[in-house]
């Protein structure tokens, strides 16, 4: 990434003329080619081909992929190291990359947190990185550090899309929303908006809108479109007139079917690629600025 996050997201917003971003998420229950085997080894380079397949599915096509950390880390060495692979692959794909991890902890240790996905020499190389904000502003500052002096973004949880969310998060939002807001702020390029975001679910439209009006400048990660029931027009309200300032993420809905598909277990490559297709249409029907370019 030779731009700073959030200019290099706009233009890959742009170039694809989408805000879709797909989630790798290789749940070893699900996993094509079952003949490999399942024990820790054969899950993971199970895992590793089904997120190059997605990769190879949708570069070109959207801005933006999102591995989720914790289906690789639960599969030990074998499942870092392709979580390394797929990361490394999506980059040269010409894919950003959000490390979906959710990070969240003080002084050195989110920091070495931090060090594992930015900067050049980075295992887990990504562009942006989820971080849970739970243990204070303090706990979110070395993470803003690393990300400012390696041009990276990331994504605050402000509201999931999970259904006991609010109890926790509700008594927060609105501190913590003050505090993005004015961090994000002083960290605006050339195309008005920052690397400091926020993650809002798409199973709360009327939250999304509410938190685009108070952080104008940030750019909203918006998990939730699709098998977890948010539509598009739900998502709209995410985005700024222009069409910008919303990422949308779609990832069993993107790349698992709905039942036993013989064709995707033996080459979920061309599946994805059309299911992409079809969001990216569905996407585009709803949110018509975001053809404009």
């Amino acid at each position: 990434m030779s731009l700073p996050f959030s200019e290099a997201l706009t233009a890959a917003v742009r170039r694809t003329r989408t805000p879709l971003c797909v989630g790798i998420d290789p749940w070893p229950d699900r996993l094509p080619w079952p003949g490999l085997g399942t024990d820790r080894r054969a899950l993971a380079a199970r895992a590793e081909g089904f997120g190059l397949a997605v990769v190879r599915a949708v570069a070109g096509e959207v801005p933006a992929v999102k591995p989720q950390f914790a289906f690789f880390e639960q599969l030990g060495a074998p499942g870092m190291a392709a979580l390394e692979r797929v990361c490394h692959a999506a980059r040269e794909a010409g894919l950003l990359v959000v490390a979906d991890a959710k990070r969240g902890d003080i002084g050195t240790t989110a920091a070495a947190y931090a060090a594992a996905v930015f900067g050049p020499d980075a295992p887990f190389p990504a562009d942006a990185l989820t971080i849970s904000p739970f243990l204070g502003p303090d706990s979110l500052t070395p993470f803003v550090d690393a990300a400012d002096r390696h041009g990276g973004g990331l994504f605050v949880l402000l509201r999931t899309s999970n259904p006991g969310s609010a109890r926790w998060q509700a008594p927060v939002r609105a501190d913590l929303t003050r505090w993005l807001a004015e961090n994000a702020a002083l960290r605006t390029g050339s195309d008005h908006l920052s690397p400091l975001g926020a993650v809002v679910g798409a199973t709360h439209p009327g939250e999304l809108a509410e938190a685009r009006a108070a952080l104008p400048t940030s750019w909203l990660l918006v998990p939730g479109y699709g098998a977890q029931g948010g539509t598009a027009a739900d998502v709209a309200p995410a985005a700024r007139p222009d069409g910008l300032g919303a990422l949308i993420v779609s990832a069993r809905g993107a790349t698992f079917p709905d039942r036993a598909d013989p064709a995707w277990a033996a080459d979920p490559e061309p599946w994805i690629r059309a299911r992409v297709r079809s969001l990216v249409a569905d996407v585009a029907a709803a949110w018509p600025e975001i053809r404009k370019g």
